[in-house]
């Protein structure tokens, strides 16, 4: 199934569903081959590759897999098969499904393949870590997941061994949302994350991939699905990094995002720590050691928590008014007046619209009558 924010694919979304499945094809090069067929891949869809593979601007090995393809409404129907036999979800960025935070990065995919039912907007911080941590360190990080969610915030983690799937466990535990980046297609999921799985999703949590059904993990992807983790996140805490962890490139992708970084410090003659101390010591993080202090960094405080978010269907259980005004609130408080400014709505229908977007913990209100995104 892919979806939309309309929830029916389009020609557009389906020619880009067909590219994305081109290994090799990233976003960069996406964004030159729309350029190529004018700013519309549909133009592209339904004429046979064949008319076209050798004008359009891609790097010779690409060029080699997009001729041995027939058609891109082909392709992309196939990749719907494959979805389809494994349960996999499509959503693109205009989709409720999609991270929204993920949207306007640069070098972020046009598309995320899923498991599960993401839940509203809400804050979310990436807790990332060593797979071998230092003994007794796995408890810890588990209660200290369990927090953040008790707060009303969003684990994201890479469901990896180690500290990455203890923050999970530490979430559900909590019924907390949690979602996980990974670093293989859905339909390749290694025992452990296989796992994992029903416990996600009959908890609320959700397994998100950048990589089409088929796609194996390889030293290449997770380092890129690095970037997916912090990039859906409004902040970072790697909680355990030796310094040839993994979780470095989350921090790396982090800090050129503009997301903050934090580092739960350990002690120096431990390796396992070396990381998250060497994060501190050069000021690429900042320390945080409670799950109090990192939640108010997030804009979330555990006596003011967000309420979860609504079973399945909580976009489609909005008014039609409400949804409209979400669409014009940002990450910024901005003030009734400037959402009165550019809104359809009567003052009344707007203020009753926002009070429902409160309500249903996707909207804060400050002092002035000033109104955030959560």
């Amino acid at each position: 199934m892919t979806e939309t924010d309309t929830g029916t694919p389009t020609g557009e979304h389906r020619a880009c569903l067909a590219l994305w499945a081109i290994p090799g094809l990233g976003p960069r090069t996406l964004d030159a081959v729309r350029a190529f067929a004018g700013g519309q891949l549909s133009r592209l869809a339904s004429a046979p590759v064949r008319d076209w593979v050798s004008d359009v601007p891609v790097p010779a090995p690409v060029r080699q897999r997009l001729a041995a393809v027939a058609s891109l409404d082909d392709l992309a129907s196939r990749v719907e098969s494959a979805c389809d036999a494994a349960g996999i979800r499509v959503a693109f960025a205009s989709a409720p499904a999609h991270p929204g935070r993920l949207v306007g990065l640069e070098d972020a995919p046009p598309l995320l393949f899923y498991l599960g039912e993401p839940g509203p907007p809400r804050r979310r911080l990436a807790m990332v870590g060593s797979r071998h941590p230092d003994q007794g360190f796995l408890p810890f990080a588990r209660t200290f997941a369990r927090q953040v969610a008790e707060a009303g915030v969003g684990v994201v983690s890479g469901a990896a061994e180690g500290v990455d799937r203890a923050c999970h466990w530490g979430a559900l535990d909590a019924a907390g949302e949690t979602w996980a980046f990974l670093g293989s297609a859905l339909d390749q999921l290694d025992p452990a994350q296989a796992r994992l799985l029903p416990h996600f999703l009959a908890r609320g949590g959700v397994f998100f991939s950048e990589l089409p059904p088929g796609v194996r993990a390889s030293t290449t992807t997770f380092p890129r699905r690095n970037r997916l983790i912090a990039g859906a996140s409004d902040a970072v805490l790697v909680m355990r990094a030796g310094l040839e962890s993994g979780s470095l490139y989350t921090a790396d992708a982090a800090r050129t995002q503009g997301r903050p970084v934090f580092a739960l410090p350990g002690d120096v003659w431990q390796p396992a720590a070396a990381g998250c101390n060497a994060l501190l010591a050069d000021g690429r993080a900042r320390a945080c050691t409670s799950a109090e202090a990192i939640c108010a960094v997030v804009g979330v405080h555990p006596g003011r928590a967000v309420p979860p978010g609504r079973e399945g269907g909580w976009w489609e259980a909005l008014s039609v008014e409400a949804r409209g005004a979400y669409g014009l609130l940002d990450r910024v408080p901005r003030s009734f007046d400037e959402v009165l400014a550019q809104s359809p709505l009567s003052p009344a229908a707007l203020t009753s619209a926002l009070v429902e977007l409160e309500l249903s913990g996707l909207v804060v209100q400050h002092p002035g009558k000033r109104y955030e995104k959560v």
